[in-house]
């Protein structure tokens, strides 16, 4: 059993953690405000582009000839971007995204595809080079961005969408979690090349086949297509900045209350020892004064 000074380390040890996943859980709280009012206004847009690009392209002729919309004609060679957080303390955020991920990686090595992968976010590659860090080619670093821009997001799109001309790839599939609440982050798999959209059916008010376009349906699409996939990595980014901070809020508040549980629990351990101190040295005293 372990003596009283020991005991009273080990209380006042964990009731320094319980300070410190206190304060983590009331930063993560605050950042999740923001975060998640930024995730939620980038939605309605991400999806209005989607809307527009699949009209236009199903209304006109244009899709035939785009490449980011039909891809090279080949599916052998695919690219993995795995958003994730660059710190821990988020509960399973990152290995729910982590999982998903492996889990395509080891269908599309089975089918004997070939395979690279882009990190972005530092836990993400940690947990990947494990298995995978033969096929890892690329990694972004967003230690040093306080918060995440369009700007981002595009320069990361542009060296993806520029690899794809390059022939290095043939299909990409971007890797995150979706924020639904603090407790609920569901990760989400999307194919940024070729484009891939939801099907919507035309009314005779959305059909856009007969406006005159100036310049041409090709341009146009050419122009919007790389946008649309800047578009749907800031969404992305944005769903993972809020799902982080949900996630670390839920995992910092469970590990308070642990916190808590365990002070009650060595509070009783450390009493009843105190007592059973005090009893054998009363017993002892007794003893000796009998003994006299």
């Amino acid at each position: 059993m372990p003596n009283l000074k020991d005991l009273k380390n080990r209380i006042e040890s964990v009731k320094s953690t319980r300070k410190i996943t206190k304060a983590m859980q009331m930063v993560a709280a605050a950042k999740l405000r923001k975060a998640q009012e930024a995730a939620e206004q980038a939605r309605p847009y991400a999806e209005k582009m989607s809307i527009v690009i699949e009209k236009l392209a199903f209304s006109t002729n244009a899709s035939s000839n785009s490449p980011l919309l039909v891809g090279n004609g080949k599916d052998k060679t695919h690219l993995i971007i795995v958003a994730t957080s660059e710190r821990g303390l988020c509960g399973a955020f990152n290995s729910s995204i982590v999982r998903l991920a492996k889990n395509h990686i080891n269908h599309l090595i089975s089918d004997g595809n070939n395979i690279k992968i882009l990190t972005i976010g530092k836990k993400g590659r940690e947990q990947l080079k494990r298995d995978f860090g033969d096929y890892m080619i690329e990694h972004v670093d967003l230690s040093e961005i306080k918060k995440i821009s369009y700007d981002n997001a595009s320069n990361i799109s542009d060296n993806i969408i520029s690899k794809f001309f390059d022939n290095e790839f043939d299909i990409a599939t971007i890797f995150y979690n979706q924020f639904e609440s603090v407790i609920s982050q569901i990760p989400q798999s999307l194919q940024l090349i070729p484009i891939k959209f939801k099907s919507y059916e035309l009314t005779n008010d959305d059909n856009i086949s007969n406006f005159v376009y100036e310049p041409d349906e090709q341009e146009i699409i050419e122009d919007l297509l790389p946008k649309a996939i800047s578009t749907k990595v800031f969404t992305a980014l944005l769903e993972n900045g809020a799902s982080e901070q949900g996630a670390r809020m839920s995992a910092m508040d469970n590990a308070t209350r642990n916190a808590g549980e365990m002070i009650d629990k060595l509070t009783i351990q450390f009493n009843r020892s105190r007592q059973a101190a005090i009893t054998n040295e009363l017993i002892e005293i007794i003893s000796g004064a009998e003994a006299l």
